[in-house]
């Protein structure tokens, strides 16, 4: 019996609102503007960020191996006006590019990942910065970074550019050129 209750409970929900809903007009009209809205919102937000991606060339990125990626940072960097210039491809002691801006030494490190970029990359532009007498280091990804990568990059005054990142810089670049 306790069985046909439950079921005939969950057959008056949906008559229940139908009656509070026709009751009610203005309540109606009210709630499908709400709901609507919100659906359009998400839609138009979500058009918007593959628009951007689009734009940015980041999907072409994504496809690049390790050493495309590089040569790309570096032509994008030159671009911004760095003086920029790739690490030899072996024993490059973590860092793949070095840039020159306003007298200021960087050591950069680039990952073009599918996956979070993790602790390992840190540890490496670490020592980069060191064993090239650089001022600042930077690790850029494709990606995202761990949440114990951003701990230790903070900890180690290493500059991380992200996925965002990277890509205002690509359209910033589009835009100028």
């Amino acid at each position: 019996m306790e069985f046909m209750g439950f079921f005939e409970g969950l057959l008056m929900g949906p008559d229940l609102l139908w009656s509070i809903l026709t009751a009610e007009p203005l309540l109606t009209v009210s709630l499908f503007i709400f709901f609507g809205g919100g659906v359009l919102f998400a839609l138009a937000v979500r058009a918007y960020r593959e628009y951007r991606l689009r734009k940015s060339g980041m999907p072409e990125v994504d496809k690049m191996s390790g050493a495309a990626f590089e040569r790309y940072l570096q032509v994008l960097f030159k671009a911004r006006g760095y003086k920029a210039n790739l690490t030899p491809a072996t024993g490059d002691y973590g860092a793949d590019l070095v840039l020159s801006f306003q007298g200021k030494k960087i050591v950069v490190q680039a990952k073009r990942y599918k996956k979070k970029v993790g602790v390992r990359a840190i540890q490496e532009i670490s020592s980069a910065k060191s064993y090239y007498k650089a001022d600042e280091c930077w690790l850029i990804t494709n990606n995202y970074y761990t949440s114990q990568a951003i701990k230790l990059a903070s900890s180690n005054t290493i500059r991380l550019i992200d996925r965002d990142e990277l890509m205002k810089w690509m359209i910033q670049q589009k835009k100028s050129a």
